[in-house]
């Protein structure tokens, strides 16, 4: 059993900051992929960006250049630095997991991103 779980939410004002940690527990012999997606009402959940164990790292368009995302594999967690926020960074963010030796995709529960005008 794999568990992830985010925390770190919270609400900003446009222009502000905010770090999203993720750790990841249970029956892990290693974790391919970490990243963080997000789901804004009435939107399908899309990529904001993701890190793979050998350090390569892929983020959404709309969030390069503010948001950083970085992980420890020996601690199996994933953080995401959200600087600049815009009202439309406004989301559930889910943490993400690609356990290697199984390839099953894991979720956490979902922190609440919510930055206002």
């Amino acid at each position: 059993q794999v568990q992830l779980v985010e925390s770190g939410g919270g609400l900003v004002q446009a222009g502000g900051s905010l770090r999203l940690s993720c750790a990841a527990s249970g029956s892990i012999f290693s974790i391919n992929v970490m990243g963080w997606y997000r789901q804004a009402p009435g939107k399908q959940r899309e990529l904001v960006a993701t890190a793979t164990s050998y350090g390569s790292t892929n983020y959404a368009d709309s969030v390069k250049g503010r948001f950083s995302i970085s992980r420890d594999n020996a601690k199996n967690t994933v953080r995401l630095q959200m600087n600049s926020l815009k009202p439309e960074d406004t989301a559930v963010y889910y943490c993400n997991a690609i356990i290697s030796d199984t390839g099953r995709t894991h979720w956490g529960q979902g922190t609440q991103v919510t930055v206002s005008s």
